[in-house]
C-alpha cells in the first residue's frame, strides 16, 4: 500500500513537472502545446521571412510544433520590415516576428517569448541577434547562453537569458 502511494505521488510530480516544463498538454492531434496560445487568445504570430530561408522554416516548424499558429509572409526584401519596425543593425537576425503586439527578432525560444506576452513589460519587442548555434531553428549544440535584448530600451539592455 505505502508502495502504490510512493508511486502515485511520483507520477502526479513527473506529470506536473511535465507540465511547468513544456507549458501544457496537447492538442487534438497530439502536438504539444504551448502556453503562448493561451496569452494570445488565438491571435496568429506573423512571421516576415526570405522565401529562400531554410531556417526561418525549421523555426515556424518548431513554432508549430508546439501549437502556435504562425502566418508566414515570405518577403523579397526584409531590410523594409526592419525599417518599418526599427530594428538596428546590431540586434538583426533573418527573420522578424509580429507576436501579441510585439516585436520579436530572430532564433528566440519559446520560453523567452512565453515571458515577454506574461510580463507586458513597456518595449517594442525583443531580439537574438545573428542565428546562434544551438537556438531554435539553427542547427548545432548551443556554444553559449543565450542572450536576449529589448527593442526600444537602452542600447545593450538585455531582456533576459536562456
Amino acid at each position: 500500500m505505502k508502495n502504490s502511494k510512493a508511486v502515485i505521488i511520483g507520477l502526479v510530480a513527473v506529470v506536473g513537472l511535465s507540465i511547468m516544463i513544456f507549458g501544457g498538454g496537447t492538442n487534438g492531434d497530439g502536438v504539444q502545446t504551448s502556453t503562448i496560445n493561451d496569452l494570445l487568445g488565438g491571435e496568429k504570430v506573423v512571421m516576415y521571412k526570405s522565401p529562400t530561408c531554410g531556417c526561418c522554416g525549421v523555426y515556424s516548424s518548431y513554432l508549430k510544433g508546439k501549437g502556435v499558429a504562425v502566418d508566414i509572409q515570405d518577403v523579397a526584401d526584409l531590410n523594409v520590415i526592419k525599417e518599418e519596425f526599427n530594428i538596428t543593425p546590431s540586434l538583426q537576425s533573418c527573420h522578424t516576428m509580429k507576436v501579441g503586439g510585439y516585436i520579436v527578432e530572430g532564433h528566440i525560444p519559446l520560453e523567452a517569448i512565453e515571458k515577454l506576452l506574461t510580463e507586458k513589460p513597456d518595449i517594442r519587442g525583443i531580439a537574438m541577434p545573428g542565428m546562434p548555434s544551438g537556438s531554435p531553428g539553427m542547427p548545432g549544440p548551443k556554444a553559449a547562453p543565450f542572450i536576449v535584448y529589448v527593442l526600444g530600451g537602452a542600447e545593450g539592455e538585455i531582456y533576459t537569458t536562456i
